[in-house]
């Protein structure tokens, strides 16, 4: 398992639209991936988990990635974070 931290730099936090876009890149992972906010740890394959997560602009997460290709799977989510999701 590894894991890394990151600010979500989106201005308006993780809502619906990037929300789905990091589901789609999380399903494209070998690895299982999870996002740790604070007590909360959600799956990041799933739209909804994300969502409950109400991870706003500024909130330092943490990825997890368990599985076969996780370094690979771990620098693909955190980028895709620090890139704002495409927002």
């Amino acid at each position: 398992m590894v894991s890394k931290s990151v600010t979500v730099k989106n201005p308006s936090g993780i809502h619906a639209r990037p929300a789905g876009e990091l589901a789609k890149i999380a399903k494209a992972c070998t690895s299982e991936v999870f996002l740790i906010k604070g007590e909360k740890k959600v799956k990041a394959k799933s739209v909804m988990s994300i969502l409950t997560a109400a991870i706003s602009n500024g909130t330092e997460i943490t990825v997890e990635c368990e599985g076969p290709d996780e370094e690979k799977d771990l620098e693909t989510i955190v980028n895709a974070i620090e890139s704002g999701l495409g927002e």
